[in-house]
C-alpha cells in the first residue's frame, strides 16, 4: 500500500504542481486504498490528474478507457513530456499497425509503461482480453463515463459492455469520471459498472475564471463576431453553430477578414477534421468554427473564448461547450448570440421525432430560452440546474450582474403561483400552471375542471413572459422544485409551503427584451489576469511556439500559459528556479528548461531588470506617438489590423487617424493592404478614376457606388489609398 503522505510529493515532482485544485487528493487518496470511486467534476476541474498520478505510484499499469482517439493521443503525448520515458504512456486502438502494437504490448509486460489508453471496442478484442489477463493492472479508469448513460448527452452503446470484459480480464478497482451532473445518469453508471458502493466525490460547478454574456442576434452577428475575434486577435476560440452550412459559411467569413479559421463538423471527412483539430490544437489557426460533434477529444487548456451562433438545445450541452474555455484557470469569456427565431426553427425540428422525445426536447429549449432572457444571475441560473445553490447576489462576472436591473415586489404572485401548484395536485409542467393563472380556458383546463378553482385567472393582469421569470426566479430561490427529468413537473419545496404561512415579502427581476435590431451595448470588462512583463511574455510564447512546431506538438505540451505567465513575472535564470514555476516539474526542466532560461537571463541582462523577492516588475515607458507608431509601422508593412490592435483601436478608429495623417499631406503607402482588398489591378484603377472623377470628395458617394462590394472602412481606405498616391 502506498504511503499517502508522498501524494503531494509525487504531486510536484512529476507535474511540477504545489497544491491539488478541489478534492483531487481525495479522490486520489481513495483510489490508493483501493476503492471504487465515482468522480463528478465539470470540465476544466482536472480529472485527468485524479488517475494519472495514481498510476505513477501503483504497481503495475493502469487501463484507461477513453472515448476518443484524438484524446487518448492528446494525454498520451502530455504523460510522456512530464518525464523522460516515452514508454510511460501508450494507447492502443485501431489506428496503429501491427509492429506498433507489438511495441505496445512488449512495454507494457515490462512494466514500463503505466498507462494504457484503450478504447471500448479495442478492449473487447479477444486477442486483447488474453493479452490483458497477462497484464499486472492496478485498477481501471472510466474516462468520459457518462457515455455509459443513455440519458446522458453523448450515448455510446459501447460502454454499456466494459463491466463484462473488465470482469473477464481481473476484478481492480474501478475509477468514473464525468462532467455530466444529473443524479440519474450517476445512478446509471454506477449500476452499469457494478461500483454502487463507490466512493462518490462531487465537485462544485462554479468555474469562477469564467465570464457568461447574452447578446441580441441582429443581422450583423457576423460583423459582430469579426469585430470580437480582431479585438481578441492571437488568442484561441470556439464558435459553435448548430448546422454545418452555417460552419461552413462563418469560416469564408473570417477567412476573407483575415482571420485564421477552419471548419470542423461531422459531414468532413475523418482526415480532414483529424488535421483541422490539430491545426488549432498547434495554433496553426486561432479559431474552430465546429458543430458540436467538436469539443469531446479537445484538451486544449487556453481556449480564450467560446462563442456560440446559435443558442444551444440544452443548458447541459452549452455548460460542457462553455466549459472548454479557460481550462488553464485563465481567461475565459463565453458570449452566446440569441433571437428567439433559433427557438422556434429547432422546434420545427423536432416534429419527426417521436413525441415522449419532442416533449424531452421543447423542456429543454425552454429552459435554454428563460436562460438566455433572463435578468438573473448567470452563473445563478447554471449552477441551479446542475443542483447547486450559488449564495452570492452578484457573481461579478456576467452581463446581468455587470448591468443590474431594479427589482419589482411579486410577492402576491409567487403566492398565486405556489397555491396553484398545489391545488393541482404538483403534476403539471410550468406551461400548464401559468394558462391557469392567465385564466385561458383550453380544453384541457376544462376537461381537468381547473377553470373552477379559486386561483384561476389570479394573475391575470400579468403577462407570460413576466409569470415564466417568477418561475425561474422561484425554483433558484427554492420555494419550487422542477422535475428536469420528468417534462419539467413543479412541486412546493419545504421552504414554498412556509411561504404560504409566512408574511415574508418576494423580488424578481424582469426578463430581457430580446430585439433581432438591438445592438450590444455591452463593456463588460475581460476576465482573467496576464503576464506582469508582456514583452518577455510574448517571447517566450514565440519560442513555445517554435520548440512545438519542430515537434509537432501543441504548444501547451510544452509549458502552459500560466507557467510562462510566471517566468514572466518571476524571472528565473537557474534550474532550482525553474523548478519553482507553477506546471514546471523536473521533467520539463530537463527536456526544456534551458532553452527558456538561456532567453530569460538574456533578457534580464539586456533590460537591467533588477530580481527583487518582491517580484517587482520593471515597465518600459511608451515613448513614441500614436501618429509615428502608425507611419513606422505602415513603412514595415505590417497589417493595419495589427496596428490597431497594438494600441488598442477599433479598425475604425486607426481609419480615423489614418485619414487625419493623409488629409494633413502626409505621404503613406497602404497598397499592400489594399491590394488584399482589390486583388485586380484593372479593378483598382477603374475606382481610382472613380474617386479622380469627383468633383467634391463625399465620401458617402463612394459608400453609393463601391457599397455592394466593400464595406464602409475599406471604403474609406481605398480613398486614403488614392489621396495619399495621387496627391501626397
Amino acid at each position: 500500500m502506498i504511503d499517502t503522505s508522498h501524494i503531494k510529493e509525487a504531486l510536484r515532482k512529476h507535474f511540477g504542481f504545489e497544491t491539488f485544485k478541489g478534492n483531487q487528493e481525495d479522490v486520489i487518496q481513495s483510489l490508493l486504498e483501493g476503492h471504487d470511486v465515482f468522480v463528478l467534476m465539470p470540465t476544466g476541474g482536472g480529472k485527468s490528474l485524479c488517475y494519472q498520478l495514481p498510476a505513477l505510484l501503483l504497481d503495475g499499469t493502469a487501463i484507461v478507457i477513453s472515448p476518443l482517439i484524438a484524446l487518448m493521443k492528446n494525454q498520451v503525448d502530455a504523460m510522456r513530456h512530464y518525464g523522460d520515458d516515452n514508454g510511460i504512456a501508450h494507447f492502443l486502438n485501431s489506428s496503429l499497425n501491427r509492429a506498433s502494437v507489438e511495441k505496445v504490448k512488449k512495454d507494457v509486460l515490462t512494466g514500463r509503461t503505466k498507462l494504457l489508453y484503450v478504447a471500448p471496442e479495442s478492449l473487447g478484442k479477444e486477442e486483447n482480453v488474453q493479452f490483458l489477463k497477462q497484464v499486472n493492472i492496478s485498477f481501471y479508469a472510466v474516462d468520459e463515463a457518462h457515455c455509459i448513460s443513455e440519458w446522458g448527452h453523448d450515448f455510446r452503446p459501447e460502454y454499456r459492455r466494459i463491466r463484462p470484459i473488465i470482469s473477464r480480464i481481473s476484478n481492480r478497482p474501478v475509477i468514473a469520471l464525468t462532467a455530466t451532473a444529473t443524479p440519474k445518469v450517476q445512478h446509471d453508471i454506477q449500476r452499469n459498472l457494478g461500483m454502487t458502493d463507490a466512493k462518490i466525490f462531487r465537485s462544485s460547478f462554479n468555474r469562477k475564471n469564467l465570464y457568461y454574456e447574452v447578446r441580441p442576434k441582429t443581422k450583423d452577428v457576423d460583423k459582430d463576431i469579426v469585430k470580437y475575434i480582431r479585438q481578441n486577435r492571437g488568442k484561441s476560440g470556439i464558435i459553435y453553430c448548430l448546422s454545418r452550412k452555417k460552419v461552413e459559411e462563418l469560416t469564408q467569413v473570417l477567412n476573407i477578414n483575415n482571420i485564421t479559421a477552419l471548419p470542423y463538423h461531422a459531414g468532413m471527412d475523418a482526415q480532414t477534421r483529424s488535421q483541422n483539430q490539430d491545426a488549432f490544437l498547434q495554433e496553426k489557426v486561432d479559431v474552430i468554427v465546429a458543430t458540436i460533434a467538436f469539443g469531446m477529444g479537445i484538451d486544449k487548456p487556453d481556449v480564450r473564448y467560446v462563442i456560440h451562433y446559435d443558442i444551444p438545445k440544452s443548458l447541459e450541452g452549452y455548460y460542457q461547450e462553455t466549459g472548454r474555455a479557460g481550462r488553464d484557470g485563465g481567461e475565459g469569456r463565453c458570449i452566446t448570440f440569441y433571437t428567439n427565431k433559433d427557438l422556434q426553427k429547432l422546434d420545427k425540428l423536432m416534429q419527426s421525432k417521436p413525441v415522449s422525445e419532442q416533449e424531452i426536447s421543447r423542456q429543454l429549449l425552454l429552459e435554454t430560452a428563460a436562460y438566455a432572457e433572463s435578468s438573473v444571475c448567470r452563473r445563478k441560473i447554471l449552477l441551479n440546474y446542475f443542483g447547486e445553490r450559488y449564495e452570492e447576489e452578484n457573481c461579478g462576472s456576467c452581463d446581468n450582474c455587470l448591468s443590474r436591473r431594479e427589482k419589482v415586489d411579486a410577492t402576491d404572485d409567487l403566492r398565486n403561483l405556489l397555491e396553484t401548484v398545489e391545488a393541482t395536485g404538483q403534476k403539471y409542467r410550468q406551461e400548464y400552471i401559468l394558462t391557469i393563472l392567465i385564466g385561458r380556458r383550453t380544453d384541457e383546463i376544462r376537461a381537468f375542471g381547473h377553470d373552477n378553482l379559486e386561483v384561476f385567472s389570479a394573475s391575470k393582469d400579468r403577462d407570460e413572459k413576466f409569470l415564466s421569470a417568477l418561475v425561474q426566479q422561484a425554483v433558484i430561490a427554492g420555494y419550487l422544485i422542477k422535475e428536469i427529468e420528468n417534462y419539467g413537473i413543479l412541486r412546493l419545496s419545504r421552504k414554498g409551503r412556509e411561504f404560504l404561512k409566512s408574511q415574508e415579502k418576494f423580488h424578481i427581476v424582469e426578463d430581457r427584451e430580446f430585439s433581432d435590431t438591438e445592438t450590444d451595448k455591452s463593456s463588460a470588462p475581460p476576465v482573467g489576469g496576464g503576464a506582469a512583463d508582456p514583452q518577455l511574455f510574448s517571447i517566450l510564447k514565440a519560442l513555445r511556439k517554435d520548440i512545438a512546431g519542430k515537434m509537432k506538438l501543441p504548444p501547451y505540451i510544452i509549458f502552459q500559459d500560466p507557467s510562462l505567465e510566471a517566468m514572466a513575472t518571476l524571472y528565473p535564470i537557474t534550474e532550482e528556479e525553474m523548478l519553482g514555476i507553477p506546471g514546471v516539474g523536473a521533467g520539463k526542466t530537463k527536456k526544456f528548461g534551458e532553452m527558456f532560461l538561456e532567453i530569460i537571463r538574456k533578457y534580464v541582462e539586456e533590460n537591467d531588470i533588477i530580481r527583487p523577492d518582491d517580484y517587482k516588475v520593471r515597465q518600459v515607458a511608451d515613448k513614441s506617438t500614436l501618429k509615428s507608431y502608425i507611419v513606422q509601422g505602415i513603412d514595415r508593412k505590417i497589417d493595419l489590423d495589427v496596428l490597431a490592435e497594438g494600441r488598442g483601436l477599433e479598425f475604425s478608429e486607426l481609419v480615423d487617424k489614418l485619414e487625419s495623417i493623409v488629409n494633413s499631406g502626409v505621404h503613406i503607402s497602404i497598397r499592400y493592404f489594399i491590394d488584399k482588398i482589390v486583388d485586380d489591378d484593372e479593378r483598382m484603377e477603374e475606382i481610382n478614376d472613380w474617386f479622380r472623377s469627383q468633383e467634391e470628395d463625399n465620401i458617402e458617394e463612394a459608400f453609393y457606388e463601391f457599397g455592394d462590394e466593400y464595406n464602409d472602412d475599406e471604403i474609406r481606405l481605398l480613398r486614403i489609398n488614392f489621396i495619399s498616391e495621387m496627391g501626397n
